[in-house]
């Protein structure tokens, strides 16, 4: 049985927030003769998995990797990064990326890679089968993989597809990581798998969900769920339909019970807003005009006026990027509008305090 088969049988997705059947990406590969990059960068707000599968897994994820990629692999990481430098003392062929959320998203990767700018590109086709990017450059078959998702790839060769299908849901099979931050004692990573509950997961990070303030899941390209309705939610696809959550990228992020939401949103806001490459509108006007929106509803100046322009200003980035990252941005906001809407009539009348600042750290593990 080839590589291929083996993870079909097992039913690993992607574990970097898209979900993508890991098999057809390796068949793929292999057809078309592609080289690997492996995505290891944490470009996320509270993400902390690659870390992580870097410092405490590196052989099996060499193994993962060259198991897919052969000789013709390279390692992503943020320039400057702890990571960054643990994969060059292990000696492996380093891609060092630009310490921005789109410069990690996979078609920028392949464009540095192959001479380019850290810039999100337009496909045709799949980059895995080759082809050109919008200016007709020549770009090679490349595939991209998470790196938690390779060290998958690695224990699923190892163990066998049983053992991977034994853990989590029938439908979302296999462990994966979940870094939890913000209001709990033991940020970090929490080693789980899909049907846990959310209040579970946030519990082994040393969180309490009956005492806490809302939840961001999934970080920048997440939902913002309520304190109950997290503390109802079931990890998983189907537990976070409802809130037009997902797994996505396994962030979870507490907020302070004591701070004020509609402040800490606007510093992720505000964050999101830098973190554009420069190169498409809805990143460059439309982010910063989102987290503007936002603060003037933190404000309380002019509320209506304030919440139409900002469902307006969602609408409009929805599907319009070279990548998903406004989508995903647009969501949160929409979600923290819907969450959010009494305790920004605080701000109305002046009646709110400040957030406190995020915290973050090592690995707990929790099974279902």
């Amino acid at each position: 049985m080839n590589l291929a088969e083996l993870l079909e049988q097992s039913g690993l997705t992607g574990r970097g927030g898209a979900a993508f059947s890991t098999a057809t990406k390796v068949r793929a590969a292999h057809e078309h003769g592609a080289a690997l990059i492996v995505n290891a960068c944490d470009g996320e707000i509270g993400a902390v998995k690659d870390a992580y599968v870097v410092e405490h897994h590196l052989p099996a994820l060499v193994r993962g990797a060259t198991l897919v990629g052969g000789r013709r692999v390279r390692y992503a990481a943020h320039r400057g990064s702890a990571t960054e430098a643990r994969l060059r003392a292990a000696g492996l062929d380093v891609l060092s990326a630009p310490a921005r959320y789109v410069s990690s998203e996979e078609t920028s990767l392949i464009s540095l890679a192959q001479g380019g700018l850290a810039r999100p590109m337009t496909k045709r086709q799949p980059f895995v089968m080759g082809g050109a990017d919008s200016d007709g450059r020549r770009i090679s078959p490349t595939v991209v993989l998470n790196a938690e998702t390779l060290w998958r790839v690695a224990q699923v060769v190892e163990h066998g597809p049983q053992w991977f299908r034994a853990q989590g849901l029938p439908g979302e099979p296999g462990p994966r990581l979940v870094g939890v931050g913000g209001d709990v004692s033991r940020p970090g990573v929490i080693a789980t798998s899909t049907g846990v509950s959310l209040r579970d997961i946030v519990a082994a990070a040393g969180g309490d969900l009956d005492r806490s303030g809302p939840v961001i899941v999934g970080g920048l390209g997440g939902v913002l769920l309520a304190r109950a309705e997290a503390a109802a939610a079931t990890w998983s696809t189907e537990g976070l339909r409802a809130y037009g959550g997902r797994p996505g990228s396994g962030v979870v992020h507490v907020l302070d019970p004591d701070g004020c939401p509609v402040a800490e949103l606007a510093r992720w806001f505000d964050h999101a807003a830098g973190e554009s490459a420069g190169q498409c509108g809805p990143c460059m006007f439309g982010l910063p005009a989102i987290a503007a929106d936002w603060r003037e509803l933190a404000a309380g100046s002019s509320p209506v006026a304030a919440r139409e322009r900002l469902l307006r200003r969602t609408a409009s980035v929805t599907g319009r990027g070279a990548c998903r990252f406004p989508d995903g941005v647009a969501g949160l906001a929409t979600s923290a509008l819907r969450v959010l809407s009494d305790h920004l009539l605080d701000h109305t009348s002046g009646r709110c305090a400040a957030s406190h600042p995020f915290r973050s750290s090592h690995e707990r593990v929790l099974t279902h």
